[in-house]
């Protein structure tokens, strides 16, 4: 995996070419000599965050449309009105 570096203005200049160097690693843009972003393939950011689905993702499952799910009522008040007496 190798780790290329861009400034700002070639980034801006050809985001395709540093796409296609984020294919293979990292990019690191710099602005102003010192890195400030960095680009990755989504698969990457993935593997290096531990990035989880997220509920909708996972309640969005064609395979969960069989599950019965009732939500009970609560029968009990909540809350006690205030004395003001």
């Amino acid at each position: 995996m190798g780790i290329t570096t861009v400034s700002s203005r070639d980034f801006n200049q050809d985001v395709s070419k540093s796409k296609r160097a984020a294919c293979t690693g990292p990019v690191f843009i710099t602005d102003r000599g010192h890195p400030a972003h960095v680009l990755l393939t989504i698969e990457h950011y993935q593997k290096i965050t531990g990035k989880q689905k997220s509920i909708i993702d996972l309640l969005s499952m064609p395979e969960l449309a069989d599950i019965d799910f009732e939500i009970p009522r609560i029968s009990k008040q909540l809350y006690k009105p205030a004395n003001l007496s």
